[in-house]
């Protein structure tokens, strides 16, 4: 089933995203993560592409098992930064052999120090769009960001080039990760007034350990609530305490969000079924299939 169709078809949705294991590392573990994931019976889940390849082979393959043998919608990601232009063809088909209706379009990210683009590789996430839909009756998401791209200086400018992705034949938006709701609905009033009208889903990771915040500030330039900081300092160091607290945090951004009319909300789960389990259960009533 199409993404776009699950998201007109409902009123709220939940959907999950997995990564495939590292080169080198186990598989089992990883499809162990989807199976149990895949008992939440989540609206769609999504399988992200390894950076520079190395795992990039396995995105299919675990998409496949999801929607093939698990029942549940996949979305398969795809990168321009991870491929050249003949292997993104050679993705693209394959994705299709195995059924696989929903390609998420991501420039990626650029290699510390790396020169990009060079050679046969695709520049902007817009020109992957527009080839994916050339290749066949695909439903095409993207990646946005509520607090500007860190690469873009200037708000403005990422909307404007955001409505270009969008006008190459978008059919969604998952947000990057966010900790104040309040960045989110500003963004969504900006993008609309640019004549941005496709869905937009919020993209919400749980914070379950205090040293993943370095990490994330780094790589996204997130900005953090006074609020969400005291948890970190208070709980950091107690790794079921922050757990907790993490996944209370988590919960209650979903129950703002779904009560300010958020349709549609995407959990990055780090592959741990446990903590996305326990964010549903504590919405068994909000999130439901009457809601």
């Amino acid at each position: 089933m199409k993404i776009k169709d699950i998201l007109n078809s409902k009123k709220v949705t939940l959907s999950y995203e997995v990564f495939p294991p590292k080169a080198g590392a186990s598989f089992e573990p990883v499809i162990n993560a989807v199976d149990e994931l895949c008992k939440d019976k989540p609206d769609f889940m999504s399988v992200t592409y390894g950076a520079g390849g190395g795992t990039s082979n396995n995105t299919v393959k675990i998409a496949s098992h999801i929607q093939n043998d698990l029942g549940v919608t996949a979305l398969a990601h795809l990168t321009c930064v991870s491929s050249t232009k003949e292997q993104v063809a050679k993705a693209i088909d394959e994705i299709k052999a195995n059924g696989i209706e929903n390609i998420l379009a991501l420039r990626g990210d650029i290699p510390k120090g790396g020169e990009y683009p060079v050679g046969e590789y695709y520049k902007y996430a817009s020109e992957l769009v527009k080839e994916i839909k050339s290749k066949g009756d695909f439903c095409v998401g993207a990646a946005c960001y509520p607090e500007g791209h860190t690469e873009c200086e200037h708000k403005a400018d990422d909307i404007r080039n955001l409505k270009i992705k969008v006008d190459s034949g978008v059919d969604f938006l998952t947000t990057q990760m966010f900790f104040d709701n309040n960045v989110l609905y500003n963004f969504l009033y900006r993008i609309r007034e640019q004549g941005i009208t496709v869905p937009v889903i919020a993209g919400i990771m749980p914070v379950t350990n205090g040293k993943q915040i370095s990490r994330i500030c780094q790589l996204s330039g997130t900005y953090l609530p006074a609020r969400f900081k005291a948890i970190v300092d208070k709980f950091g160091d107690n790794p079921e305490a922050m757990k907790q607290a993490g996944i209370a945090y988590a919960t209650d951004q979903i129950i703002d969000l779904v009560a300010n009319g958020v349709k549609g909300i995407h959990i990055y789960t780090m592959n741990k079924p446990d903590i996305a389990e326990s964010i549903k259960k504590n919405l068994s009533y909000i999130i439901g299939d009457n809601q």
